[in-house]
């Protein structure tokens, strides 16, 4: 072995060159990744000050004409036993002649769901409803594929799409029918309330993150002229944008998505009413919640992959172009924070012989450029919609913080899948009718699916108390507060899917 005349191992060198190789690579893409999460957190920013610079610029519908358009209405439902007559109830109230209306209960069940929707359907047309029971014993294209089913034989110039967990609004149609009087007009979307928003903190935590992106997202997208999509339900769609546009595809998990953004790169424009509100049930279940957020992610990631490069090669004005490349790149965001976790630790541990100080000079600024932008948007909602009592609601922002890292597994498990192709079939959310906070699920056959990921959850959940351990024993208390939002948001999410998914009150599940 060969020394050199300062008397160093060559050997040693190379190891320390390694070691210093795989320091600075660490540090560099722990870095990295901070660095884009700040900048995707100041895009909320962004949307803040453009909700504000073109708030005073609402749509204003045109007088209704004195022949009404017929209207098919479209109930695309799954096994929804607890719903289904809550929803048909809703749609019957809702204000338009009887004859300018037709109703399509577009029923996929494989339940006694069936029967109860028939039987819904046979009272509503002794009522004098145009109401028609169109059942799918195959499922191909799942929501997607049922609303283009009826779309074949539906007569409406104009379609409402309810989701089985909403309530139609009375008067949705009077307020959304106006603004078709644009021809250039092709879709109206209501914004969604919550039933059953003071249920629990996680109804609490996902009406904040909803209000967030109905308020402030859709109010900034819409008034400033970017592209905003249709959420699935609680909106109006003239058919005639629905068939240019390609009609309803299936091969994304975000139908809504899909067709919105084909629609309005054909020209069509789409308009928001903020203040017209549909209630809908949130999900009560940790499993369903992370099956829906699941099916989201991956189906927003999809249409990224599909439609993201014709945006981007089309003419469209370039701050259409990037408002379009945030938002269908957002949820990119999760596997970067799963990243993040894991570079926590070790970046810690390197950079500890730099002392406190530096800590708090470069790391502690990019995680509040990247947090602090995320709670001002979701405090702007808050005051936006409750001008006074925010702060009752806003108290609930850092759970809303801790809960979005916390389900950042289980959406970068799907956002991966989303990128890669791998197809899966639409998972729905289970329903309970859950209104009050007197009332139960436990007893209910729904579940959401539960699998492997709660337990690397808390896997995670431990990883981060030893890290918080790590930081106090060093005195880098500066990095607690962020150490403790990971460990809270893991250890909640892992938590509340076990206990849920083990709850030895609960009969023999039925997974949704």
């Amino acid at each position: 072995m060969s020394v050199e005349p300062g008397g160093r191992d060559e050997r040693g060198e190379l190891v320390e060159t390694v070691m210093s190789a795989i320091e600075f690579g660490i540090l560099g893409l722990y870095f990295l990744t901070l660095v884009i999460l700040a900048v995707l957190g100041f895009h909320r920013y962004v949307m803040v000050w453009l909700y504000f610079k073109h708030k005073a610029r609402k749509a204003v519908p045109a007088p209704l004409p004195a022949e009404l358009p017929r209207v098919t209405v479209q109930l695309p439902i799954f096994n929804e036993v607890y719903v289904i007559d809550r929803l048909l109830e809703s749609v019957a109230q809702i204000r338009h002649p009887k004859d300018r209306l037709e109703i399509q209960v577009l029923d996929d069940s494989t339940d006694e769901t069936t029967a109860i929707a028939v039987r819904a359907v046979e009272h509503y047309r002794e009522r004098g409803f145009d109401i028609r029971y169109l059942h799918r014993a195959d499922r191909t294209g799942y929501k997607a594929g049922a609303l283009d089913a009826g779309l074949r034989t539906a007569t409406g110039e104009f379609v409402l799409i309810f989701d089985a967990d909403f309530v139609a609004p009375p008067d949705i149609l009077e307020k959304t029918l106006g603004h078709f009087a644009d021809p250039g007009v092709g879709m109206v979307q209501a914004r969604w309330g919550h039933i059953n928003r003071d249920y629990s903190l996680l109804t609490r935590v996902q009406s904040i993150m909803l209000d967030g992106h109905f308020i402030m997202e859709h109010g900034a997208r819409s008034r400033s002229g970017r592209f905003f999509n249709f959420n699935g339900t609680a909106g109006v769609w003239r058919r005639a944008a629905i068939g240019d546009a390609g009609g309803w595809q299936h091969d994304t998990l975000t139908e809504d998505l899909d067709l919105s953004y084909r629609a309005q790169m054909r020209g069509w424009r789409f308009v928001y009413l903020p203040d017209l509100v549909s209630p809908a049930e949130l999900p009560v279940e940790m499993n369903a919640f992370k099956t829906q957020q699941q099916r989201w992610a991956k189906g927003s990631v999809q249409v990224c992959r599909k439609l993201l490069p014709r945006v981007l090669a089309s003419p469209l004005p370039w701050r259409k172009k990037v408002e379009a490349t945030f938002h269908l790149t957002a949820n990119l965001a999760y596997p970067l924070m799963v990243l993040l976790a894991g570079l926590m630790f070790p970046a810690m541990v390197m950079r500890y012989n730099m002392g406190f100080a530096e800590m708090v000079v470069v790391d502690v600024p990019i995680f509040l450029a990247a947090t602090a932008s995320v709670c001002a948007f979701y405090v702007v909602s808050q005051r936006e919609q409750f001008p006074s009592g925010w702060t009752s609601k806003a108290k609930y922002i850092p759970a809303v913080l801790g809960i979005g890292i916390g389900l950042s597994l289980n959406n970068a498990i799907a956002v991966i899948e989303g990128l890669f192709g791998k197809t899966s079939e639409f998972a729905r959310t289970p329903k309970y009718r859950i209104e009050g906070t007197d009332d139960t699920w436990k007893q209910k056959v729904y579940r959401g699916k539960a699998n492997w990921v709660p337990y690397a959850e808390l896997c995670l959940a431990g990883y981060f108390t030893f890290v918080a351990l790590y930081a106090v024993a060093f005195g880098l208390v500066g990095t607690l507060p962020f150490v403790a939002l990971f460990l809270w948001g893991f250890l909640y999410t892992s938590g509340m899917s076990l206990a849920q998914r083990f709850e030895w009150l609960l009969p023999r599940e039925q997974e949704a």
